[in-house]
């Protein structure tokens, strides 16, 4: 009786595990963008005298090749050897990462490998700010700093360099924005503990800024 109790129980317990597997979501695999033309867009003095924040935003998607330009702008590797970036960052941290908010879920940029890292499969554009314009635009970019990058700096360090370092990423995607005839605007009002939640952060990263980015609405 223990014996055929103990065979019941086995074949319970495998069947559970099967279904188990059988069920489980397996990883969604990075998003691979195509290799960024550096030599397109506008001269750099046109763009400065055409950079401008733009809070209206066509629902038209951005083209990969599009969508793989502005992340390269942002914070892209210009220099293969070093793995340095087209922004600057303190003491070489590295410590913004970049998350794109898309309709069929939020990616993280990868700048090494060129692709999107997916986090959710989920939408979570109108998480990213308090204004009904950013859950219209087709692609919300989410500054987060990874604060475990950055050594031994002191709290305060962490907080300025961190905001000092987001501003150039934001700073060059308004500049290839007005290159590219987007429109983009960098927020600040962000429900930051919200979105974090959302997100899945962990404690010593934060959010920064957030920055919507799409084509102008007519």
């Amino acid at each position: 009786m223990k014996l055929r109790y103990a065979v019941l129980l086995g074949m319970v317990v495998a069947a559970g595990i099967c279904a188990s597997a059988a069920t489980r979501e397996e990883p969604a695999p990075p998003r691979s963008l195509p290799a960024p033309q550096v030599t397109a867009g506008k001269p750099l003095m046109q763009a400065l005298n055409e950079r401008q924040s733009r809070r209206a935003f066509r629902a038209q998607a951005l083209p990969p090749q599009v969508l793989a330009n502005l992340l390269w702008a942002a914070c892209g590797v210009n220099r293969p050897a070093s793995g340095k970036r087209t922004a600057p960052s303190a003491v070489n941290w590295q410590e913004i990462d970049v998350y794109v908010a898309l309709p069929d879920g939020l990616f993280l940029y990868d700048a090494r490998t060129n692709a999107l890292q997916p986090v959710l499969a989920e939408d979570i554009r109108s998480a990213a700010g308090r204004q009904r314009f950013v859950s219209e635009a087709p692609a919300v970019l989410i500054y987060v700093a990874d604060r475990s990058r950055m050594g031994s700096a002191s709290d305060t360090d962490k907080d300025f360099y961190s905001a000092v370092d987001t501003g150039f990423i934001s700073q060059n995607v308004y500049l290839f924005c007005a290159s590219a005839n987007l429109a983009t605007v960098v927020l600040g009002m962000v429900d930051r503990p919200a979105l974090a939640k959302k997100m899945g952060l962990r404690a010593d990263q934060r959010i920064i800024l957030t920055q919507p980015v799409g084509y102008p609405a007519e």
